[in-house]
């Protein structure tokens, strides 16, 4: 007790009051500035006290559950700190609404190409869970958009890799690195997106043949199937646009309505191999599972019991894939991972080479990193 004391009185001014939804810890802390993370995180480190990171909270269900002393609160680091409207590129603090920020680049007709449906998700915690959006088949994933990240690591370092010119190849690619890491290097505290602009129309074609449709469509954003059919997801000009229709075989429905997240007491992704979708596509249709396939991309997103996700895990890493629980009910009895991936013991490395006392998000990784 007096040495959580001793970290509230270090931490003056950073105490904040309990996070809705976020679960108990001794204190919470809501750092205003990268160093501020990283005084927390250097004090930490030296006592042994576990830190658990937390954004908007929606990706809270992802890897083993983290047991900390100190909820570490991003809501007080919500500002975007330069946006460079020729240059096509946005620097933001990790707490920033992917929506808020979305909205604040539409008005220059700019995107950085995040969860098109994003509810609370924060800037940071889509890079840190390495989360991309349904438009990864036309832009590539999150980890080749972000060109900069500054971290407070969880020794308490503060340290910045990568650089905001698109065409940046100096320094440790610590961007990719630090996307898809949970937290476990440290915090995010600061990161450059590269963002595209938008183009003059979107429109959307259902099609019969989700296959053949993509092996038709030139450069399409997305071609998502669900449960209720599949749909090509297109950009550009009028006349592109219909000659895109034309050539699937379709008709054009102006605007995008992206698929609403799928809600249900266990929520998977499925990540495979792109060829191995419409085989499996097949398989949740049979069955009868709720499901929203990214063809081209490997991704499929799902709702079911824990009974036909073991079956499906069987399945998918005898591909190589995996599945990877979004939400399971509290102390039900599934690895959130699966199979644990070949390169793990480089992972300890990396977690040991950032974060040497184990203290920030640990054991959220596979192998309980």
């Amino acid at each position: 007790m007096m040495l959580h004391q001793e970290m509230a009185r270090l931490a003056k001014g950073l105490v904040s009051d309990p996070v809705a939804g976020a679960p108990d810890a001794d204190i919470t802390l809501a750092p205003t500035s990268a160093e501020d993370a990283a005084s927390v995180l250097g004090f930490a480190a030296e006592h042994s006290l576990p830190v658990r990171f937390w954004g908007g909270g929606t990706h809270q269900g992802m890897g083993y559950p983290v047991v900390a002393d100190i909820l570490m609160s991003t809501h007080r680091m919500s500002s975007i700190v330069d946006w460079q409207v020729d240059d096509l590129t946005v620097t933001v603090q990790p707490g920033v609404l992917i929506a808020d920020l979305e909205g604040e680049l539409q008005q220059r007709r700019q995107t950085a190409v995040l969860q098109e449906v994003p509810g609370q998700s924060t800037v940071g915690g889509a890079v840190a869970a390495g989360l991309s959006g349904w438009r990864r088949l036309r832009y590539g994933p999150t980890r080749d958009r972000a060109l900069e990240v500054r971290l407070a690591t969880g020794d308490g370092r503060l340290i910045r890799g990568g650089g905001r010119l698109v065409k940046n190849v100096t320094g440790y690619d610590l961007p990719r690195l630090a996307t898809g890491s949970f937290g476990s290097l440290g915090l995010i505290t600061e990161m450059c997106l590269k963002l595209w602009p938008l183009p003059p129309e979107h429109a959307m074609v259902p099609v019969q043949d989700a296959e053949r449709a993509l092996a038709l469509a030139y450069r399409p954003l997305a071609l998502i199937e669900t449960n209720a059919g599949a749909t090509l997801y297109l950009s550009g000009s009028r006349e592109e646009l219909e000659a895109q229709a034309e050539r699937v075989g379709g008709d054009l429905v102006s605007g995008h309505r992206w698929p609403q997240p799928l809600v249900g007491a266990v929520e998977a992704t499925l990540r495979v191999p792109p060829s191995a979708v419409a085989q499996l596509v097949e398989k949740l249709r049979a069955a009868g599972i709720d499901f929203q396939a990214a063809h081209g991309v490997g991704e499929i997103r799902l709702v079911g019991s824990l009974g036909e996700l073991a079956e499906l895990r069987d399945t998918v890493e005898a591909t190589g894939g995996a599945l990877v629980i979004g939400k399971i009910p509290k102390g039900a009895d599934f690895d959130p991972w699966g199979k644990p991936p070949e390169g793990i013991d480089l992972q300890r490395r990396v977690k040991a080479a950032f974060d040497p006392r184990s203290v920030a998000n640990p054991g959220i990784l596979p192998g309980g990193i």
